[in-house]
C-alpha cells in the first residue's frame, strides 16, 4: 500500500530558496548541511538532469555508474521537494489500482507494471545496503489497515499476490491486529515484510553523493530557465549558466513550471500534509505496538509510523488543491489520529508542513519523451518511492540503449489535466471518495 507523498515547506515557513524548509527530516541531518554551488559558466555533458528527487537522483547514479558525463541541476536542494519530505514509505503499487490499470493496457502489460514497481522497492533497499547510506535508519514492514469488514477481499489479495508475483504478505483479523496496534476502528491488515519505511531525505542525500563519487556534477540553486535545440542536442540555460547535453532528463515534480509547457499542462499540483507529534514514548505504546509504518485504504488515506525510536509519531494525511495554512490541517490530523487512537487525545503536535504533488488524471506516473533526445518523469504524488525510482531507472536504461521498459507507461501520457476546471473536479471527486468512505466504515 502506498502512501501519499506529502512534500514543500509549509507557507509560515521563511528560507533561503536553497535552504531546507524546516520538516522533521531536515532536523535529523547531524551536522549543518550547506548548499552546494549554483551553475556558473559553461559545461558540456551527455546528460543534462533538472530536478534533484529520486527519480532525478536514480537516473544520475545509474548513468554515472555506466560512465555517462551527467549534470543534475536543482532550483533548490537535492531531495527539497517530494523526494525528502514524504512519509517514508517504500512499497509495491501504484496510487491507481491494478484492475484499472488492467483495464487500460491489459492484464499482462498491468503485470509488469507491477513488477516494476516491487523492482523500485528493491532499488531502494539495494542502495541504502550497498552505498552505505545507514543515516536513512531503514524499518522492515508495513501494514496496510482497513476500517471495515473486507470480508475475504484482504486474504483473496495476498493469495493473488503469492500466485501471481511470488510476493509473500501476511493476513490479519481483527484478534491478530491486537498484537501490534489497539484502535477501535481497524478491523483487518495486510502486513508486508518486504516494504519498509525510512528517512527519505537521508536517502536523498546520500544518493547525490553517490552520484558525484562517480563524476556526476551536481549543482543547487540553479534554476533551468530554457530548454533549447541545437542541432540534434540540447542547451539547458540557468540564470549564470549555460549546458550543452545530448539529452535533457525533467524529473520536477509538484512545483513544475512552464519550462515545459507539455508538461505544465499535464499535471495537477495537490498539497498534502504532515505533522510530527512531540514526545512522549510510554503513551505512543499504550497504542501503537509495532515498528512497522501503517497506512489504510481511504481514498487519500492516513499514512502514519514511529520515529525516534518510538519516541513520536509522524502523520499524514488530507489533500487540497490548494496549500492551505498547515496549523489548520495539523488539528484536522490530530482529529483523525485521536479517533483512530482515543488513548493519545493528550499528544500534542510538535511541528507541521504541507506542500505540493503532482498528480496526473489518469492516476499513474508519467514516464517517457516529450520529443527525441527530451526526457520527462514526473506525476509521482501517491505512488512512493518505489516508482520515482524505476522511473528514474528505465529512463537511465533507454538513454543508455539498454531497455525500451520506459514504453510500459507510454499509455498515461501527458494528458492535459483541465486547468481550474481540473482542479475544481479533484477537489469535488475527494469530498465524494471521503463521503462514500464515511458510509462504509459506519456500514462495516
Amino acid at each position: 500500500m502506498n502512501a501519499p507523498a506529502p512534500m514543500a515547506s509549509a507557507p509560515h515557513t521563511r528560507t533561503a530558496p536553497q535552504d531546507y524548509a524546516d520538516v522533521w527530516y531536515r532536523r535529523q541531518i547531524p551536522a549543518p548541511a550547506p548548499a552546494r554551488p549554483a551553475l556558473r559558466g559553461t559545461i558540456d555533458t551527455d546528460i543534462c538532469i533538472i530536478g534533484g528527487g529520486l527519480a532525478g537522483l536514480t537516473a544520475a547514479h545509474e548513468l554515472a555508474r555506466a560512465g555517462r558525463r551527467v549534470v543534475l541541476v536543482d532550483q533548490h536542494r537535492v531531495g527539497w521537494g517530494a523526494s525528502g519530505r514524504n512519509g517514508g514509505f517504500v512499497s509495491p503499487g501504484y496510487a491507481q489500482g491494478f484492475d484499472k490499470i488492467a483495464a487500460r493496457v491489459g492484464e499482462p502489460a498491468a503485470i509488469e507494471l507491477h513488477k516494476m514497481s516491487i523492482e523500485g522497492m528493491e532499488i531502494v533497499a539495494g542502495n541504502i545496503r550497498d552505498l552505505g547510506i545507514t543515516e536513512a535508519h531503514p524499518q522492515p514492514g508495513i501494514f496496510g489497515m482497513v476500517r471495515y469488514d473486507a470480508g475475504k477481499a484482504l486474504a483473496q489479495r495476498r493469495d493473488w499476490l503469492l500466485r501471481t508475483f511470488g510476493y509473500e504478505v501476511e493476513h490479519l483479523d481483527r484478534a491478530g491486529l491486537s498484537r501490534h496496534v489497539t484502535s477501535p476502528v481497524y478491523h483487518q491488515a495486510l502486513h508486508d515484510a518486504n516494504a519498509f519505511h525510512f528517512d527519505p531525505l537521508a536517502y536523498a542525500r546520500g544518493l547525490a553523493r553517490a552520484a558525484e563519487s562517480l563524476g556526476a556534477q551536481v549543482f543547487e540553486a540553479t534554476p533551468a530557465t530554457t530548454i533549447e535545440r541545437e542541432g540534434a542536442g540540447r542547451i539547458v540555460r540557468t540564470p549564470e549558466g549555460r549546458i550543452n547535453a545530448q539529452h535533457v532528463v525533467v524529473t520536477t515534480g509538484g512545483y513544475t513550471t512552464g519550462l515545459v509547457p507539455a508538461m505544465a499542462r499535464a499535471f495537477l499540483p495537490i498539497a498534502t500534509y504532515v505533522m510530527v507529534t512531540r514526545a512522549d514514548p510510554d503513551l505512543i505504546a499504550r497504542a501503537i505496538h509495532t515498528t512497522s509504518a501503517i497506512g489504510d485504504d481511504r481514498r487519500a488515506g492516513d499514512y502514519y509510523r514511529l520515529v525516534e525510536g518510538g519516541k513520536r509519531i509522524l502523520w499524514g494525511g488530507k489533500i487540497t488543491t490548494r496549500t492551505t495554512e498547515p496549523r489548520h490541517l495539523g488539528r484536522l490530523l490530530h482529529r483523525t489520529m485521536t479517533s483512530t487512537y482515543p488513548q493519545l487525545a493528550g499528544l500534542e503536535i510538535e511541528m507541521v508542513w504541507s506542500g505540493l504533488m503532482s498528480y496526473a488524471r489518469h492516476l499513474m506516473p508519467q514516464i517517457g519523451q516529450v520529443e527525441p533526445g527530451l526526457w520527462h518523469a514526473t506525476a509521482f504524488g501517491g505512488h512512493g518511492m518505489n516508482t520515482t525510482t524505476i522511473g528514474g531507472r528505465v529512463i537511465a536504461e533507454a538513454i543508455l540503449g539498454q531497455s525500451e521498459r520506459w514504453r510500459r507507461f507510454t499509455p498515461f501520457g501527458l494528458d492535459w489535466t483541465g486547468g481550474l476546471i481540473g482542479m475544481a473536479a479533484v477537489q469535488l471527486t475527494y469530498w465524494k471518495l471521503q463521503a462514500e468512505d464515511y458510509w462504509r466504515e459506519r456500514k462495516g
